[in-house]
């Protein structure tokens, strides 16, 4: 049913219209799907079916998973086990929209990245100004307007110009209660001192340069099938996807490969820019002078904005292709001993965002390496796709940024947590103070109920029995002088 003409703003409609908007746009969204996917062709060069399972699907994926667990993710928590002093208190966490949200939309996945952030504003309550990517003007005019259409206000959505001179003024000339952003690490760091002087919070999804870890028990082919995938989806305009594969000695030459045979077939891919194109090309280049082979056989230059996806084996491990710093679809492959040896090139890398593990064992793999890793996300048998789930969210570590985008965790990223309590008139915690006796007994029975268990001095008598007495200054006694001959 189409939104009446005369309508209430969408931000400050209840939970049950904000989520019918999100069925809305989500039926729209579908059925103009040869419109939208065709506008992503034309804005970055991708293919229709990576528009459509990159880009539509984990959108469509994500608004109805919103309109099923929105309401048990927004709802106010309980709090329990106050203890003693909080006796007639109830304790819930409420969240409360954040207000004016300003979206700088990003270019690489431009209908789904988008319109996820902009459906969690909106359905946590929040009005929305969107920045859109100069790089992706068409695609997310219509996204846009489709969201418009489904039943929103203009003091629910205001949209930009899609111009860089846009992305720089927004943030000076109008104050915001948030800002998400999701891009580029240096102009990540210029956004958040922006908002410094304000303290301005912020959502900033920066560049991901991670790592694919191949362990000595992992399926070879199924590691370098998926890797590779991860390579070249999308052009390598990835923030996910592995810059570096680090793969176990043991199993190094069958990795090598079952990679080259997927290397070998690929076909070029046109990127964004010619620059991003030529600095990927020469950083391949330099690898290969250093040492490094590539898996196809063969190097080729970018031509223009278009290169071949790249492996190269036996790269050194201190050559810029391992450090990762380009948006294009490269690979460098190294040989590691063990892990220890992974991890330690792994870390030498800055922005982590999402890695991934291969290996025959999942659960001891993950007991030894997730906490080690430092990264936002670790996906184990499988590269990139595993994002896209609805329920999973995204967020950096380190130079990647802060603040989680998708999912629960994004959601609840758009809102305030406000901590509610409610006191019972009658059974509450006395405030008068007790007579010195009282405070005695009452300080004893509190303390034991926290587990107390012996006074100071006993429990210093049992510390000296389990280590030693302390070191004490012995006094030795002076001998008597004694006078005439002995």
């Amino acid at each position: 049913m189409p939104p009446p003409s005369t309508q209430r703003p969408l931000h400050t409609a209840p939970l049950d219209a904000r989520l019918a908007w999100a069925r809305r746009f989500r039926e729209a969204v579908a059925s103009h799907e040869s419109d939208l996917t065709a506008r992503i062709t034309e804005d970055v060069h991708k293919t229709r079916w990576e528009a459509v399972t990159a880009d539509l699907l984990p959108l469509l994926a994500s608004l109805k998973w919103h309109e099923r667990h929105a309401r048990r993710v927004l709802a106010p928590k309980k709090s329990r086990e106050g203890g003693m002093m909080a006796l007639g208190q109830r304790h819930h966490v409420h969240h409360a929209p954040r207000g004016h949200i300003a979206i700088i939309a990003t270019w690489n996945y431009p209908v789904g990245l988008l319109g996820v952030q902009l459906a969690q504003a909106l359905i946590a309550g929040n009005r929305v100004t969107v920045k859109p990517s100069e790089h992706a003007p068409r695609s997310q005019t219509l996204l846009l307007e489709l969201a418009a259409a489904a039943g929103l206000t203009a003091d629910d959505l205001t949209v930009t110009d899609a111009t860089r001179e846009a992305g720089r003024t927004l943030l000076q000339d109008h104050a915001f209660d948030h800002v998400v952003f999701t891009g580029s690490t240096p102009v990540g760091r210029a956004i958040a001192e922006v908002l410094a002087p304000t303290l301005t919070t912020s959502t900033l999804e920066l560049s991901g340069r991670d790592s694919a870890l191949v362990l000595a028990d992992a399926n070879p082919r199924l590691a370098a099938r998926s890797i590779w995938f991860g390579v070249q989806t999308n052009g390598g305009q990835t923030c996910v996807s592995p810059k570096r594969a680090l793969v176990h000695e043991s199993i190094y030459p069958a990795f090598l490969r079952e990679l080259g045979l997927d290397a070998a077939g690929s076909r070029p891919r046109r990127l964004i820019t010619e620059d991003a194109a030529q600095h990927a090309s020469d950083q391949l280049h330099a690898a290969i002078d250093a040492g490094g082979r590539p898996l196809s056989g063969v190097f080729e230059p970018a031509t223009g904005a278009t290169i071949r996806p790249q492996a190269i084996a036996d790269c050194p491990e201190d050559a810029e292709l391992v450090e990762g710093r380009n948006f294009a679809p490269t690979l460098a492959v190294v040989p590691c001993r063990d892990e220890d040896h992974m991890l330690a090139i792994h870390h030498r890398c800055d922005q982590h965002l999402a890695t991934t593990v291969f290996t025959g064992c999942p659960g001891r793999a993950k007991q030894r390496l997730v906490g080690r890793l430092r990264t936002g996300s670790v996906n184990f048998n499988d590269c990139v796709i595993p994002i896209g789930h609805p329920a999973s969210s995204i967020g950096g570590v380190g130079q990647s940024g802060w603040g989680r985008s998708q999912g629960a965790d994004g959601l609840l990223d758009m809102t305030i947590p406000i901590t509610v309590t409610t006191t019972n008139p009658i059974v509450r915690t006395p405030i008068d103070t007790p007579h010195a006796k009282r405070v005695d007994q009452l300080t004893t029975f509190l303390m034991r109920h926290f587990g107390a268990r012996r006074s100071a001095s006993a429990y210093q008598t049992t510390t000296e029995q389990a280590n030693g007495p302390s070191p004490r200054t012995t006094t030795h006694p002076t001998p008597a002088t004694t006078t005439g001959a002995p």
